[in-house]
């Protein structure tokens, strides 16, 4: 028997068009999706935290398939955020799975009908070429993928020789909605905006917001599309600030 122990982990960022969770993004930048305290890749472009559950069972016998419950939960019906050109959307989810070496995704072939079914047609795909048993999936609608079903193959010691049997950890993660940063270090709109200078708001100009200093000079700062500006002409602020309310509803989980 194959005791199991469970962590949490998904990532996701965000591209012009939807509020989504990238995987390929982690995919495409870290070769190596946890590091070694333990963070997930994902974690440095969502910087809001929110809760996952995860549901494994505590026995699996070898050469099985059995399956592992995201849960990425989240009013996807109600809460919605900024894509790229500003206006609002809802929000998509996705998740990873990091397994031990020899646990891979189950062959489609395999799949019991009623496992089928419970996947209303997700689909898991391996992080890399060398590491079939690290599994990501999304970005995908949120109020139809809330719950992730997850099949997973157990190893055959019969034919991996190189695989001991007990207890063993899995990471799993999940993300809802778009990053505050992209993979190039550059903010997304779906951030909160902080004053950069200490003075009086002079000017308010679509998404600039000027700021007059104490020395009589005039500061310039502009905000991106879909921020909504909570300053006034006349308001006194101070470096740090908040001249936006903060848009973001999304977050990651670990």
């Amino acid at each position: 028997l194959i005791g199991g122990a469970v962590a949490g982990v998904v990532f996701a960022s965000s591209v012009p068009g939807s509020v989504e969770a990238y995987p390929i993004f982690a995919q495409q930048n870290y070769k190596e999706p946890r590091d070694p305290t333990g963070k997930i890749a994902c974690a440095n472009c969502h910087l809001a935290s929110k809760e996952i559950d995860v549901r494994l069972p505590q026995e699996v016998l070898p050469d099985t398939i059995f399956k592992a419950t995201v849960e990425i939960p989240a009013k996807y019906n109600k809460r919605y955020q900024p894509v790229a050109d500003g206006s609002k959307a809802t929000m998509n989810c996705g998740a990873i799975a990091i397994m031990p070496q020899g646990w891979k995704l189950a062959p489609k072939d395999r799949l019991p009908k009623a496992l089928k079914k419970e996947m209303k047609g997700l689909a898991w795909a391996p992080y890399s070429k060398e590491k079939p048993n690290i599994v990501v999936a999304g970005p995908v609608p949120g109020e139809r993928y809330e719950t992730m079903t997850l099949p997973i193959l157990s190893p055959d010691p019969n034919t991996s020789k190189d695989i001991d049997f007990g207890k063993e950890l899995f990471y799993f993660g999940g993300n809802r909605g778009r990053g505050q940063v992209y993979p190039e270090g550059n903010q997304s709109n779906n951030n909160q905006f902080f004053a950069k200078e200490t003075g009086t708001i002079s000017a308010v100009d679509g998404l600039k917001v000027s700021i007059l200093k104490e020395d009589g000079s005039t500061f310039e700062q502009e905000v991106l599309p879909g921020a909504q500006i909570v300053v006034e002409v006349g308001e006194q602020v101070k470096k740090d600030d908040p001249i936006t309310t903060n848009p973001n509803v999304g977050g990651f989980g670990q």
